[in-house]
């Protein structure tokens, strides 16, 4: 049975994958995509239905493309960015093969190369590019027994108000999903309890510009490592209904339970720990300090865009703040189901290769692995702040594909002299 081989193959056909395949095209690097479902089938599937993007059609984007039909300053559907990533991968010819799933990758003994099986048969490729991107399995913490009696989701699995009981619900985790999705319940009716941990909340748009312009001119995307004890920091931003920016004053003053972070669970009792005043300061300190440093570019740089004094008054802590409840009876309060926004891990068991320190996270330097022959594409700090975004994804694949690229020279050169050796 003949082997099928490939110089560089592409694990995940998402935003990572695309990207790949469009600068290993303009190097001509001869490569394939394996995608074990559809194209960015993550946006389709494992989104709440009403999602848009977090930032604006003019900067969620790569450069080759824009969003069809959709105005600069729009945050996309979760669909349409679905087809946007088809839609490229059209344009640039990518070699993708979907439905096809990578499930063992060893080096070869004695010879270049890797043998990778997949479900359609086995692959032989000089290079891997893992961009199979960092929401790849979701995080559920075990605190609450399934015997509970309560429905239990994790964000990834929500769709929609209406496959939830009658009922209240508790939301664990106040980043960008959990906060739209308690959001989204509370206005269609819910009781909603929100569990409120360690976040950044930037404002959604300031002095007439939106806060992902705001991170670009301060330099703020191209940061290349995070601040001391900013490394796992959620970031509470939404683009829903047209872009607002998340303050949980006002999801309290809504009708909104906030309560602190989630602890413990016994005989039906949730225990917080009494971190919720704490932890909504550190979110004002942080959306604070960007209005403190746009204000001094705008002044530096001798810029006139409109003041927005209102931007920096906030309504009085409410009662949930003030005196934060340590100790929920969950039937009591009516709650009957809770949904976990408690984030994803990585799931890199297939590739069977020394590119792994002893917590089994990627051991690399922009993307370029330890181990020769492996890239990982999609990772959060790559190379940058950006590096997990749309756009950011795509300056990280350029550097990828040059190292191929260069790699792949040297190795044409060696073949050359071996060649000539042989003649001679």
């Amino acid at each position: 049975m003949s082997v099928e081989k490939v110089d560089t193959l592409v694990v995940g056909c998402g935003q990572a994958g695309v990207a790949m395949s469009e600068h290993l095209s303009k190097c001509g690097v001869p490569h394939l995509i394996l995608e074990r479902h559809r194209i960015a089938e993550r946006w389709r599937s494992e989104r709440w239905d009403s999602l848009v993007a977090n930032g604006p059609a003019w900067h969620d984007r790569f450069p080759g493309m824009e969003f069809p039909g959709a105005h600069a300053d729009a945050f996309v559907s979760k669909e349409k960015v679905a087809d946007y990533f088809v839609a490229y991968a059209e344009q640039i010819a990518a070699p993708v093969r979907c439905g096809v799933e990578v499930t063992d990758v060893q080096r070869n003994v004695g010879r270049p190369g890797f043998r990778v099986e997949t479900s359609d048969g086995v692959i032989e490729a000089s290079n891997i590019v893992a961009a199979t991107g960092p929401f790849q399995h979701p995080v559920t913490p075990g605190v609450v027994p399934e015997t509970a009696g309560l429905m239990q989701i994790h964000s990834s699995a929500y769709h929609n108000p209406g496959q939830l009981p009658e009922g209240a619900v508790l939301v664990v985790g106040a980043g960008s999903s959990g906060v739209q999705i308690a959001d989204e319940l509370q206005r269609s009716g819910k009781q909603v309890y929100l569990s409120v941990g360690p976040h950044d909340r930037p404002p959604r748009a300031y002095r007439g510009r939106d806060f992902c312009w705001w991170l670009g001119v301060l330099g703020k995307w191209d940061a290349e490592t995070p601040g001391p004890g900013t490394e796992h920091v959620t970031i509470a931003v939404s683009g829903a209904r047209g872009g607002q920016t998340i303050d949980f004053r006002n999801l309290a003053a809504q009708g909104m339970t906030l309560v602190g972070r989630t602890e413990s669970y016994k005989n039906g009792v949730m225990t917080f720990a009494p971190d919720l005043g704490e932890n909504i300061a550190r979110g004002d300190a942080n959306y604070l300090s960007l209005l403190d440093e746009a204000d001094a570019y705008l002044v530096r740089n001798g810029l006139a865009l409109p003041e927005e004094p209102d931007a920096r008054e906030f309504l009085p802590d409410p009662q949930c703040v003030t005196d934060p409840i340590l100790d929920l009876n969950l039937t009591g309060a009516g709650i009957t189901a809770i949904i976990w926004a408690t984030g994803y891990a990585v799931d890199y068991s297939w590739l069977k290769v020394g590119a792994f320190d002893e917590k089994g996270r990627p051991r690399h330097q922009r993307g370029v692995s330890a181990e020769p022959g492996i890239y990982f594409l999609g990772l959060p700090w790559q190379s940058r702040r950006g590096s997990s975004f749309i756009w950011g994804v795509w300056h990280d694949a350029k550097h990828l594909a040059d190292r191929i690229s260069t790699q792949r020279k040297y190795l044409a050169y060696d073949a050359a002299m071996r060649s000539e050796t042989e003649d001679a």
